[in-house]
């Protein structure tokens, strides 16, 4: 009677910690999913916007792709290479270890190049705003209305401004208000300058103030920002230079000693310590170069 007893709850201690280990693992998955899915979609979202701040005709999901299929090949191109310098046969732990990290640090590639494209595009409109004022305000001056002023900037022919000048128009010819296709203008280039001028051209319309002096003054506002941008910029390339040489010290040092000493490398590879230390020296390296990137970022 006793050993049926014990032999009945050592079953049901047994499917009861199956149940666990089930719903356990279902709540993880559930859990991944939904994550993976919330990644996807504010991913999807973001990479939107950036392309279309830099005008590229292309659906986000390829971007996506493009971000798996470089970080595949980067891990299948890290694991070759580890075999053809390692002179003992790498362990699994050390080809799983290396894939994700040569996949982690390629997967955001894709993404930061379009931020790239996205800054050096803003930047030069930002660098074009002073001409189109001016431009602007000389057609006033002439006695063209402000659509017509306008039109002036998109004769200049100077891409990106000319052609987000060209949506404006578009728009006001649409039938848009006035004042939103202005506001449209602003959110869509996303300028800290042109949302000045903007402001300023519907005050003054609402006001009745005297709008080629105001472009003028802006033009000289955003002309002096520039120089400062400029000369701030050439007084921290330096602190911008040390930021990507510092981060990517550790990666040439990790590769120098895996051809010099792998048996010393293998060592970190093949215990869980070592793994760990390679990943908290990952995340203290990247959080240096960004914490160094912060500091030579100034705004003005």
């Amino acid at each position: 009677m006793m050993e049926f007893i014990q032999t009945n709850l050592f079953l049901l201690a047994c499917v009861s910690a199956g149940l666990c280990v089930a719903f356990a693992t279902y709540v993880i998955i559930d859990f991944a999913g939904f994550t993976s899915a919330r990644y996807k979609q504010k991913y999807l979202q973001e990479t939107a916007i950036v392309m279309d701040d830099i005008l590229l005709q292309l659906p986000p999901g390829r971007i996506l792709d493009l971000s798996f299929a470089l970080a595949a090949l980067s891990a299948f191109l890290t694991v070759g290479t580890i075999f053809l310098v390692s002179d003992q046969q790498p362990t699994i732990t050390k080809i799983i270890a290396a894939g994700l990290i040569a996949a982690g640090v390629t997967f955001p590639l894709p993404r930061v190049y379009l931020r790239y494209l996205s800054n050096i595009r803003l930047k030069k409109f930002n660098e074009q705003l002073e001409d189109a004022l001016l431009a602007m305000s000389s057609s006033l001056k002439a006695g063209f209305s402000i659509n017509q002023a306008f039109d002036a900037v998109v004769k200049e022919n100077r891409n990106p401004i000319s052609y987000d000048f060209t949506l404006l128009t578009q728009e006001l010819r649409l039938g848009v208000a006035f004042d939103d296709a202005l506001l449209n203008m602003s959110n869509r280039v996303r300028s800290q300058d042109f949302e000045l001028v903007a402001i300023a051209i519907i005050t003054a319309r609402q006001t009745g103030g005297e709008l080629t002096s105001i472009l003028e003054r802006l033009a000289g506002v955003i002309r002096e920002r520039v120089r400062i941008m400029q000369k701030v910029d050439s007084l921290t390339a330096m602190g911008r230079m040390q930021a990507w040489i510092i981060g990517a010290m550790p990666f040439f040092l990790f590769f120098a000693m895996l051809y010099i000493s792998p048996d010393m490398m293998n060592s970190f590879f093949s215990q869980p310590m070592g793994i760990l230390i390679i990943i908290i020296v990952l995340i203290l390296d990247i959080c240096g170069f960004f914490v160094i990137r912060k500091i030579t970022k100034i705004d003005i």
